[in-house]
């Protein structure tokens, strides 16, 4: 065991809200140690990578897999890092290298409605946050900002609030990204149905952005930008070393240290050749993913008094439609998604049935109708002819569904050690009624969508989808006894641990969580950096 350098800070996670906090703090004057369990790789390598990839469904296929920081792989066969042993797979995907899991997402930068924040007093279901929206809205804005979101103004009634956008202080950073004409067609349809239809906030650079260029339409935000007009987290990372923080790369943390007086003393990581380290600090930020985060407390059995590390794990399990319309209206230029169908995001209804939305994607869909064709034994030109037409035509909605935070949907340490000697991790995770009853709902507008559009709905259509939004994992809440942070995402048993990740939100909501955690990391990186 060596002793590195200690700092006023170390982050453990690179991510995007790891990288955030360090960039923020050590713009502060704060000195700052980033812990990364993987290595970094450029964007060059990354689409290098996928292109020589065969498995190119795979949006994993690109990114290194460490043997000392393994994630979970499901192709070409499951590595079952991620032990499932609940009613239903709860099959997560993320990287664990510099920038973290941003590098293949979809960008999607929601907010959360006020109502979200309220859903217990509201609707008497879930919990409440113990943080208010007006509190929030102002890091909400600082976190667009830092991740140059664009959006349409115009769709959340200037600012004001209402329907399925909440209030706002300022407009977005950057304007609308001009839909392309799949979405155009679509959404006047869907419009005309009586659906409404939103554009969807995206932290996708609509015009050039502090560095970035502006998006060109490739269509293939997900594995990889190619030209990184989409925000991915390694840019915080360059920029909180440039401000003066040091990144220790392919560093595997494995035990938080106590000291007295409930504070913590120290990280402990191990490196590839097995060799530990331990690094003193003032205040320590754990940014290790929903997942990942949970499983370092566990294994340093900290932050747990109240026995909800790595209880009321959520997603937004939902359900899919796909179908091929009559007319043809060509998806698969510009971004994967741009819109949403909104008109179930809030209500009464809450009461009764989960939140949904329906999310429109747009990627190319020439291998998921060329491999249907396949299975009915088209071959030449009929082949060429089938995947033509439908690839005109396929349309594909994912329905996210706000799911509750349940004590029994949990991950825990398996029995199982990966080739770290790390324990790898035991999911229970079930779909309860109030997810069902939604989704019985969400199958009404599907077969309005399919007769609006006239559509063959196809077989391979149905069955339950995670949408790789880990949440709840080390839930956040006012009381000590049933919650692990607090609303400044303080741990409640040892006031210099803090966590910075997705998995601290209390209520799902039904959009993605990923621009909420930047606002609530940039709200504690502040407090942490007045006591430094």
């Amino acid at each position: 065991m060596s002793d590195q350098l200690s700092a006023d800070i170390v982050v453990i996670g690179s991510g995007i809200v790891g990288s955030l906090a360090a960039h923020r703090l050590a713009a502060q004057g704060a000195s700052v140690l980033i812990l990364e369990a993987g290595p970094r790789v450029d964007r060059g390598r990354i689409v290098s990578n996928f292109r020589n990839s065969p498995r190119k469904s795979d949006f994993m296929s690109p990114y290194p897999f460490s043997s000392w920081a393994p994630h979970p792989v499901y192709q070409p066969v499951e590595n079952n890092y991620l032990v499932q042993a609940g009613p239903y797979p709860y099959k997560a995907e993320y990287i664990r290298m510099v920038g973290g899991t941003t590098w293949h997402w979809a960008a999607q930068a929601w907010r959360v409605l006020p109502n979200d924040l309220r859903l217990k007093t509201l609707y008497g279901v879930g919990r409440d946050w113990p943080i208010d929206y007006e509190t929030l809205e102002p890091w909400y804005a600082r976190a667009e900002q830092a991740l140059g979101v664009c959006g349409n103004a115009e769709d959340d009634q200037s600012g004001r609030g209402g329907g399925p956008f909440p209030p706002r202080s300022q407009g977005f950073p950057l304007p609308m990204l001009p839909w392309s004409p799949y979405t155009h067609a679509f959404a006047a349809k869907a419009a005309a149905a009586g659906f409404r239809f939103c554009d969807e906030p995206s932290a996708r650079a609509s015009q050039p952005y502090e560095g970035r260029p502006a998006c060109c339409g490739m269509n293939n935000c997900t594995p990889i930008c190619p030209i990184g007009a989409q925000y991915s987290g390694d840019a915080h990372a360059t920029l909180a070393e440039r401000a003066g923080a040091r990144l220790i790369e392919n560093a595997v943390a494995f035990q938080l240290e106590r000291a007295g007086g409930g504070k913590i003393a120290a990280v402990h990581y191990q490196a590839p050749d097995g060799s530990k380290s331990r690094l003193a600090a003032r205040s320590f930020i754990v940014a290790a993913n929903g997942l990942e985060t949970a499983k370092l407390l566990l294994l340093s059995e900290v932050a747990n008094a109240s026995d909800q590390v790595g209880r009321n794990l959520m997603d937004h399990t939902g359900t899919d439609l796909v179908m091929l319309t009559k007319d043809a209206l060509w998806p698969g230029r510009g971004p994967v998604t741009q819109g949403s169908i909104c008109s179930w995001r809030d209500g009464e209804f809450r009461r009764h049935h989960a939140a949904f939305r329906h999310s429109l994607k747009n990627a190319v869909p020439n291998a998921a109708v060329t491999a249907r064709a396949l299975r009915e034994g088209l071959i030449g030109p009929d082949l060429d002819a089938r995947i033509r037409h439908d690839a005109a035509r396929y349309v594909r909605l994912a329905t996210l569904l706000e799911t509750l935070p349940l004590p029994t949907n949990r991950v825990t340490l398996g029995e199982r050690k990966g080739p770290s000697g790390l324990p790898t991790l035991r999911i229970h995770y079930d779909v309860g009624d109030y997810v069902r009853a939604g989704a019985a709902v969400a199958e009404q507008d599907y077969d309005r969508l399919v007769t609006t559009f006239a559509a063959e709905r196809l077989s391979e259509a149905g069955g339950w989808q995670n949408r790789h939004d880990i949440m709840g994992a080390t839930i956040m809440g006012s009381d000590p006894a049933n919650s692990v942070v607090d609303a400044d995402c303080r741990t409640h048993d040892h006031e210099n641990l803090f966590l910075a990740t997705t998995g601290v939100i209390p209520a799902a909501g039904v959009v993605e969580p990923t621009l909420t955690a930047a606002a609530l990391v940039l709200r504690m990186a502040e407090l942490i950096g007045r006591t430094v």
